[in-house]
């Protein structure tokens, strides 16, 4: 993620902190300040704070670590400031594994209070709760105020709704008895469902609410879409999409050759070639891109993407459709017997799901007459 800084590596997992957690910070400090706070007291907060984001990274981990277990490496872990995000290279499709990997975020975070409960006093009443919390952050506090954050954040990302780790958790459920596809549709409609009393509880407490509830809904959509474009490529192979007749350019020629490729047809992608053999790729928007920094006159070799992307024609789309959707931009090479057989980009990928898409609606609709 762009602007973010490395801190170090935890089981060979990279952790990364986004420089816009230093205003988190600055406002922490800030709103203390106006609130009339001495120093100690601001320290305390920040400290707090910090000791919040190292219960985010362990809980990230705890993904991590369960992933592992199941050969599924975790790229990164970077803290935000509405929280981490962990780059698993792919999700569990089997339920059980799913299931253990979705709690066991949840899981540190419930292990981190009842480990934390042990060493402090609970107040028996919520008035005798809020009299303890009503001072601010401080010495005296500070442990009630860990067990109870972590509490909540264990009670939050167990809410059933994508794309936190209680929706994966109904979804793993559901899929012990259902398709994965229906299992996702079925919990991303029930997290929205959830998202849309948020947004309208939200109206009249917090505007939090409010983007937790927008937030939900987008990720839920994404989710469900993912997992039914995926369904629909179930038992079909690359050679079944790769596109045989493809634009090349030349990398040697300039990028107006390119300019005016792109002008003359609805082609976004373009094969670079040096004496017949592929060098490299460049879409629409590098093109855009060099010749506004660099001009029409600028070579094609200059500004071409050299990192090709390869693929087996008799790979199963099913299992490589992450690697396409991470090089969604890229035009890939399709490969049979170590020959270029074609090529394949996202673009056309979708073109061939919503086709399939239709041939199995009407397929269904004729089995109903």
């Amino acid at each position: 993620m762009k602007g973010s800084f490395k801190l170090g590596k935890i089981a060979g997992i990279g952790i990364f902190i986004h420089w816009t957690f230093s205003l988190l910070i600055l406002f922490i400090i800030f709103i203390n300040y106006r609130a009339g706070q001495n120093t100690e007291q601001i320290i305390w907060s920040v400290a707090f704070i910090l000791s919040i984001f190292i219960t985010v990274l362990l809980h990230e981990l705890g993904h991590a670590l369960a992933a592992k277990n199941y050969n599924i490496t975790t790229k990164d872990i970077t803290l935000l400031p509405i929280g981490g995000l962990a780059r698993l290279e792919r999700i569990p499709e089997k339920p059980a594994e799913e299931l253990i990997v979705a709690f066991a975020g949840p899981l540190v975070n419930i292990t981190l209070a009842l480990v934390t409960g042990i060493f402090i006093t609970i107040p028996d009443t919520s008035e005798q709760l809020m009299a303890e919390l009503s001072p601010g952050i401080n010495a005296d506090n500070f442990f009630l105020n860990f067990f109870l954050v972590n509490f909540w954040l264990a009670l939050f990302n167990l809410i059933p709704a994508f794309p936190m780790d209680g929706g994966r958790i109904l979804r793993a459920l559901l899929s012990f008895k259902l398709q994965r596809h229906v299992a996702t549709r079925i919990s991303a409609r029930i997290g929205q469902l959830l998202a849309m009393a948020f947004i309208l509880f939200g109206f009249f407490t917090s505007p939090f609410l409010i983007f937790i509830g927008i937030f939900v809904i987008i990720g839920a959509q994404v989710e469900a879409d993912y997992t039914e474009s995926k369904f629909m490529l179930k038992g079909f192979k690359v050679h079944d999409v790769v596109m045989k007749n493809y634009p090349t350019i030349d990398a040697n020629e300039k990028i107006k050759i390119a300019v005016a490729l792109v002008l003359d047809s609805q082609n976004k992608n373009f094969l670079i070639i040096e004496d017949t053999i592929p060098v490299g790729t460049l879409n629409r928007d590098e093109i855009i891109m060099a010749l506004s920094e660099k001009g029409g006159d600028e070579f094609i070799y200059n500004v071409m993407d050299r990192n090709l992307v390869y693929l087996d024609s008799s790979s199963l789309l099913e299992n490589i459709f992450e690697l396409i959707q991470l090089n969604k931009s890229r035009l890939m090479l399709v490969m049979e017997n170590n020959e270029l057989l074609g090529t394949l980009d996202v673009e056309n990928l979708m073109e061939f799901i919503l086709i399939n898409e239709v041939k199995i609606n009407n397929a269904h609709d004729e089995k109903k007459k």
